[in-house]
């Protein structure tokens, strides 16, 4: 009877683990090419940097804001966009935006003064609210808490794909296409990529399914387990009205530490290009080589992290310590600055530290929220987190501009890094941490 028994078990367990490996084959690869275009339109302006101040005549300050303003529009149309997302389904509201903002990066080809540049970041940011808060928010109707560690940081590895695929691909456009029909290369580089957000935010429409139910490449089985594990976790959740999330001290304890984490992550993905370039590599194209590999080393940092913190059912550690490591390695870039290797060594441990905080922090906040609380919850967290984005640029242009050097800005940014890891340690653990049954 026990023998039984441990079959029957193995073989539940069997049948669960090949499920989820079913949805997350169907689901994570193409979140993340989703998430990849996002990105590269996002931070593309980087790169633009390095030929759009000369031939625009731009300021460190005005690119600073104009590379900042886009999470104006961001931050005040986060909230209601995930909430319409939750109504109106994942589908439909992620091609909306996808497309929407494709067709707002091209047009960022056509700037010609700071006030275009400040429209268009803006309008930018209007486009995409609601991107990154809905693929967190869909990924909580497919994963309970248990799984959804590793999930999400296969599915954020994209910051990292894009710094990976967009550094080259944006110093080949820019050096390669540079004087073409006129245009510049930075031009050229807008309109090329913000073409794929479009094509993919049509596949979306084919491609996405909105809830477990609709999901005609599962089987009954297979459904009705899925959606025992979510409805047997949503019981423990809070889905306080929106109001009640938006004052909730947890939520805002929340949004701190993201709004910690993303300074870091903004001043790496901003002014990487720049501070290479000012170790004496020259030419676009070498730049966008070398910033691969900090990139590149980051996929492999945020998964064996993730692996350990879902395998260890712990999150708070997992993300304070490379939180403190990226710290550490933005100071040594400023020690090290003059020395190309021994800076790219430096930045590589910064964006490995900082990469591999922002997955394994969402598993926070969707620890204790569910449904349309977890929408704004999710949203309110991200919206104010990523007005460090806003921040964090112009703060080190700006610094850039007053002392002609980096260095303090850097010093800014490891500050911030141990900020957040600090207050991820005054979370409870018995709130965070969960095994996997």
């Amino acid at each position: 009877m026990t023998t039984t028994a441990v079959s029957s078990g193995a073989q539940d367990a069997g049948f669960e683990d090949a499920t989820y490996r079913k949805v997350s084959w169907r689901l994570v690869p193409f979140l993340l090419l989703c998430y990849v275009v996002a990105y590269l339109d996002r931070v593309n302006v980087g790169f633009a940097k390095l030929q759009m101040l000369n031939d625009l005549q731009f300021s460190e300050t005005i690119y600073g804001l104009g590379a900042g303003i886009f999470f104006i529009g961001y931050f005040i149309f986060e909230v209601p966009s995930n909430v319409i997302l939750h109504k109106v389904g994942a589908r439909i509201w992620i091609a909306r935006i996808m497309i929407t903002w494709g067709l707002i990066s091209a047009a960022m080809m056509f700037v010609t003064t700071p006030m275009m540049f400040y429209v268009l970041r803006f309008l930018l940011g209007v486009a995409e609210a609601g991107f990154f808060p809905g693929i967190i928010l869909y990924l909580t109707y497919w994963y309970p808490a248990s799984r959804r560690g590793r999930t999400t940081t296969y599915f954020m590895t994209a910051i990292a794909l894009s710094g990976v695929i967009g550094g080259p691909l944006s110093g080949w456009l820019m050096q390669s296409f540079d004087g073409h029909n006129g245009w510049s290369g930075w031009q050229w580089m807008f309109l090329v990529e913000g073409i794929p957000s479009i094509l993919v935010g049509l596949w979306v429409l084919a491609y996405l399914d909105d809830r477990i139910t609709h999901a005609k490449w599962l089987t009954d089985d297979e459904k009705a387990l899925l959606q025992r594990n979510i409805a047997n976790e949503d019981q423990h959740k809070e889905d306080p009205p929106v109001a009640q999330v938006l004052s909730s001290p947890r939520v805002w304890l929340m949004s701190a530490i993201y709004f910690s984490f993303v300074m870091g992550l903004y001043g790496v993905s901003f002014w990487l290009p720049t501070i290479i370039k000012q170790t004496g590599v020259k030419g676009a194209l070498d730049v966008g080589l070398l910033t691969a590999i900090p990139y590149g080393c980051a996929v492999i940092g945020m998964i064996l992290f993730a692996r350990s913190a879902d395998r260890r059912g712990e999150r708070r550690w997992h993300i304070a310590i490379p939180a403190l490591a990226g710290a550490v390695g933005l100071v040594l870039s400023v020690q090290w600055h003059s020395d190309t290797t021994m800076a790219m060594v430096a930045l590589t441990i910064a964006t490995i530290g900082i990469l591999t905080t922002l997955p394994l922090f969402w598993s926070l906040p969707t620890s204790f929220l569910a449904g349309t609380g977890a929408a704004a919850g999710i949203a309110l967290i991200n919206s104010l987190g990523n007005l460090a984005g806003f921040l964090s640029p112009y703060a080190v242009g700006w610094l850039k501009d007053m002392t002609q050097s980096t260095d303090s800005g850097m010093y800014l940014l490891a500050v911030c890094m141990v900020v957040g890891a600090a207050l991820t340690l005054s979370v409870p653990a018995r709130m965070v941490n969960q095994k996997k049954d």
